[in-house]
């Protein structure tokens, strides 16, 4: 099974990331469930969710404690010591950020960074980076077709919002390093 927990701020999307990377897992012959842990927060106060993918039904129904991936929405959350708490060590880590990968002192051994925000407005007119961080997060991982992801969008918005997330989502994968 894989494990994923998404980072962000209220506001930012993070619930909606993990359950469109559920929605396009499924699409693509998958089981797949997505959830948030968070309590009564407001907007930009950390938020987590979290996504499960595997080849057969999950029966489990609990918090992830050991993700393969994390996804950093908002980088100003690197310095929380639970941002990587119980990450597996050959797990990949994906950030939103401009900055170069040795300056943001994260202990991952796969690491992959793209400026999620600067592509959101570019394409989206918002910094909601959510989409956008999928498509580097497809990238890196390889976990589900783009196609899916792609199809999940287009499910889940307009068909004018759609096309301007899946242009997100593409820079973002053509722009993650």
């Amino acid at each position: 099974m894989i494990e994923v927990t998404f980072w962000g701020r209220g506001g930012q999307g993070a619930v909606t990331a993990a359950e469109l990377l559920a929605v396009a897992a499924s699409m693509g012959g998958k089981y797949a469930q997505a959830f948030p842990y968070f309590g009564v927060e407001r907007r930009g106060a950390p938020v987590r969710s979290f996504c499960r993918i595997d080849d057969k039904p999950i029966r489990v129904h609990q918090q992830v404690y050991n993700p393969d991936y994390v996804v950093i929405l908002d980088a100003s959350l690197i310095g929380r010591p639970d941002i990587l708490e119980g990450f597996k060590k050959d797990g990949i880590v994906v950030v939103n950020t401009g900055k170069p990968k040795k300056q943001l002192k994260l202990k991952a051994k796969n690491l992959f960074t793209v400026d999620a925000t600067e592509i959101a407005i570019k394409n989206i007119g918002r910094p909601i980076v959510n989409t956008a961080m999928l498509g580097a997060f497809i990238k890196a991982t390889n976990l589900v077709p783009l196609d899916a992801l792609k199809e999940a969008i287009k499910e889940r918005f307009n068909p004018q919002l759609a096309e301007k997330n899946i242009k997100a989502i593409e820079d973002c994968h053509s722009g993650c390093v």
